[in-house]
């Protein structure tokens, strides 16, 4: 990437920062229930582990720096470390709890070695997973408790019968699902309304979009976009294999093999493109297209660094133009290389 354009962009970024920090801080309604979060939220996941190593001092200032701006829309998962990524959150969450919208997982069950021990849903493992998560978590309550994959021997009426008996308990204010198919999520909604939908979704995977977003707008439940800079792809800052650590799990993706890669960044380098002619960075043209569907979406996009949590949230200031959209529409119609996982 040009350093000097990588500079101007941030400056850019920046300044529709401090603009937006003047502003009312625009949040959309994930379903019908009242829960209301920033159209920008932060995913954690990457702070504990999957992306190569990081710096718990650092992480806790970017957690620190989205209170303080009003990304407080803060996602993680009990298996994200394993559990350690709950525990660095209990940390920044003290004296702020009441400022952050918590949401955590459960249902990918690993042991404290990090050994992966299958999908559950059972009632009793629901139950306690969540006063697990609420101890690491150090609060009384989750203000969105997902199911983090559907457990295929487990009726989902189970699920989220357990689900419903969290909230009625305190322990839990709304319920979610991630990566449902739309049977599951009708059902599941019928015995507990389901607040929100949480899915992969960027210009690069858009999956969602001949089923997924259609349900969920028909049922009026929100839909939460995880990977909205497609793993950072869209962002333009990886351009070969050798631009990931060691260890990052994104070497064993298809769409970071060196062919894909090499036949992707036509993508890349279009979003750069737009970017450039509206004085923003890719990322910030990444987040916008998201946020510019017809239905409502709150983006979850993760980083491990200050600067990158101000670039993704002053994102919000963005409008893309009509031939902006025409452009990335013709280009992602030519199909992307290599499966989501």
């Amino acid at each position: 990437m040009d350093p000097t354009r990588a500079g101007r962009g941030s400056t850019v970024a920046n300044q529709r920062l401090q603009a937006k920090e003047q502003q009312t801080i625009v949040q959309i309604d994930l379903g019908s229930q009242g829960l209301r979060v920033p159209a920008i939220g932060l995913g954690c996941m990457g702070m504990s582990e999957f992306y190569g190593a990081s710096s718990e001092a650092q992480n806790f200032r970017v957690l620190e720096r989205g209170a303080d701006i009003g990304c407080t829309f803060w996602d993680t998962s009990d298996i994200y470390g394993p559990f350690t990524n709950e525990i660095l959150l209990a940390k920044a969450l003290k004296g702020r709890r009441e400022q952050i919208t918590l949401a955590t997982k459960f249902g990918v069950s690993r042991g404290k070695d990090g050994s992966w021990q299958g999908v559950k849903g059972n009632a009793d493992y629901v139950k306690a997973c969540c006063d697990a998560s609420l101890k690491r978590l150090g609060t009384e309550y989750i203000d969105l408790y997902y199911q983090h994959r559907v457990d295929p021997e487990t009726p989902i009426e189970e699920t989220v019968g357990a689900m419903a008996e969290l909230v009625a308990a305190g322990k839990v204010r709304y319920i979610g699902l991630s990566e449902a198919d739309p049977e599951t999520i009708a059902r599941a909604h019928a015995v507990h309304p389901v607040s929100a939908l949480q899915t992969e979704y960027s210009l690069w995977s858009r999956d969602v979009e001949s089923d997924i977003l259609p349900t969920v707008k028909r049922l009026n439940i929100g839909f939460v976009a995880y990977s909205p800079l497609g793993r950072g792809f869209l962002s333009g800052t990886i351009r070969s294999r050798s631009d990931l650590e060691p260890g990052d799990w994104r070497l064993e993706n298809p769409r970071f093999s060196e062919e894909a890669i090499a036949t992707n960044s036509r993508l890349a380098d279009r979003v750069a493109e737009i970017a450039k002619n509206i004085d923003a960075t890719a990322a910030q043209v990444a987040l916008a297209w998201v946020l510019s569907r017809e239905i409502p979406v709150a983006a979850i996009p993760g980083t491990r660094s200050t600067e990158r949590l101000e670039e993704n949230w002053a994102s919000q200031e963005i409008s893309l133009r009509p031939e902006d959209m025409d452009r990335l529409k013709s280009l992602i119609d030519q199909g992307v290389v290599g499966e989501r996982y």
